[in-house]
């Protein structure tokens, strides 16, 4: 049974443009800050069918722009364990960037914990490890002015936002939310994944280096794998077809051992 064909309410909801095509492996996208379910909406063509790509779309944005965002990694992580839930009937795995790698790490132990459940395989991409001490002030409450000179500085919002004003105040209350969600997140000491684990960081990240992604290898009892790739913290669009690459071979690994 395809995604959709269960619950059509609450896919349209969270998961607007999943395939409810038969699949061997379900990898479920998470966005960073600011972003939708619409930053993985063409990555199916980069997958061979046996995967389907099923972004998370989150509160205040896309579909869902009326509805509040989350300010908490807790709340948005017990939620969606249970929206997942029922679409998980199948082999499944988690990406996320950024923030959204967060997200479902914390999801993934969730499922774990409570349910027995273990994706085929969790990649991160372009976010500290949970465990690596937090240094850096927040910034979702500072003074308009200044909170847009910092999205300038992370060059993840377009640069057409900011000639708009309107589209531009639009926006910044879902990214103040997501960064007050990642920013204010405390990282939990509990018993490691025993999915693998593959870390994807940009070469030219100065916020997010390699030092801060090595210790998610502490976070699985399977396999880690960090590969660094050509980009700043947006290395998912700079060197996409890559990181494509990487994880539908890794995912056909998965397949073939488990046939």
């Amino acid at each position: 049974m395809g995604i959709g064909m269960k619950n059509r309410s609450v896919a349209d909801l969270w998961l607007p443009h999943a395939d409810s095509s038969p699949a061997a492996i379900r990898l479920f996208c998470f966005p960073y800050a600011g972003g939708g379910a619409i930053l993985f909406r063409r990555w199916q063509d980069s997958f061979t069918r046996s995967i389907r790509i099923c972004p998370v779309q989150l509160p205040g944005r896309g579909n869902r722009i009326q509805e509040t965002p989350f300010t908490s990694v807790e709340p948005l992580a017990d939620v969606l364990t249970q929206v997942l839930l029922p679409y998980l009937d199948r082999p499944f795995a988690f990406f996320g960037h950024s923030m959204g790698g967060i997200i479902c790490f914390e999801i993934a132990r969730r499922l774990q914990s409570k349910h027995g459940l273990s994706p085929v395989h969790l990649f991160v991409s372009g976010r500290t490890a949970p465990s690596f001490p937090k240094t850096e002030p927040p910034t979702y409450d500072l003074p308009e002015p200044e909170f847009i000179e910092e999205l300038r500085r992370l060059s993840g919002t377009p640069a057409e936002v900011f000639d708009h004003p309107e589209l531009l105040q639009l926006l910044l209350p879902v990214l103040r939310a997501d960064f007050e969600l990642i920013q204010t997140y405390k990282y939990t000491p509990g018993p490691p994944l025993s999915c693998p684990i593959t870390a994807f960081g940009g070469l030219e990240d100065h916020d997010v280096g390699q030092d801060r992604i090595q210790p998610w290898e502490q976070q699985t009892t399977s396999l880690f794998a960090l590969r660094m790739l050509p980009g700043d913290h947006f290395f998912l669009h700079a060197s996409q077809p890559v990181l494509l690459q990487s994880i539908n071979r890794t995912l056909q690994q998965s397949l073939s051992a488990t046939q």
